[in-house]
């Protein structure tokens, strides 16, 4: 492999040689996706096991600390915002409450309704989190302009949209 290249480029070329019928070029950018997601998930597990967190919980705070004072949701916003199932957010709100870093409480409006709040200890901990994680994800780009940064954004975003994964705000 030349400094260009990379095992992605490897593989191509011997699904090219071994199925020259078939066009693989797919896998040149799924393959990378993936390989992607594999570096971003330990870079990003690494940062957050130093503040005692994982990426889920990192996930739950971030959405609490987002919606602005004070910093509640409710159990089926916070679902939406993770996209996970119910029984995800709840064992995900177990273990931040077991920590000290929400409170779910009745709803004050609608006494059937849970709201979880962001506690002091939360807030906190996101806060002192949310530096590290924005610096690993600077390391992680770094081998790309400013530009690149911007036409990969637009490139994901609009896969994403196509595939129905994010609302189109266009």
């Amino acid at each position: 492999m030349t400094g260009d290249q990379d095992a992605v480029d490897q593989i191509l070329a011997q699904w090219g040689r071994e199925r020259p019928d078939l066009d693989c070029s797919p896998m040149g950018i799924i393959g990378r996706i993936t390989q992607l997601q594999r570096e971003v998930y330990l870079a990003q597990r690494a940062t957050f096991a130093r503040h005692g967190l994982d990426a889920p919980s990192f996930d739950v705070l971030a959405a609490l600390r987002r919606a602005g004072a004070p910093y509640q949701l409710t159990p089926t916003a916070l679902m939406r915002s993770a996209l996970v199932t119910s029984g995800a957010i709840t064992q995900r709100l177990d273990r931040l409450e077991e920590k000290g870093l929400i409170t779910r409480e009745r709803s004050e409006a609608d006494g059937r309704a849970v709201v979880v709040t962001l506690s002091p200890a939360g807030r906190a901990a996101l806060d002192a989190a949310l530096p590290d994680h924005l610096e690993t994800e600077r390391g992680l780009l770094e081998g790309l302009s400013d530009e690149d940064h911007e036409v990969l954004a637009g490139l994901l975003r609009r896969l994403l949209v196509a595939l129905g994964r994010v609302p189109d705000r266009r």
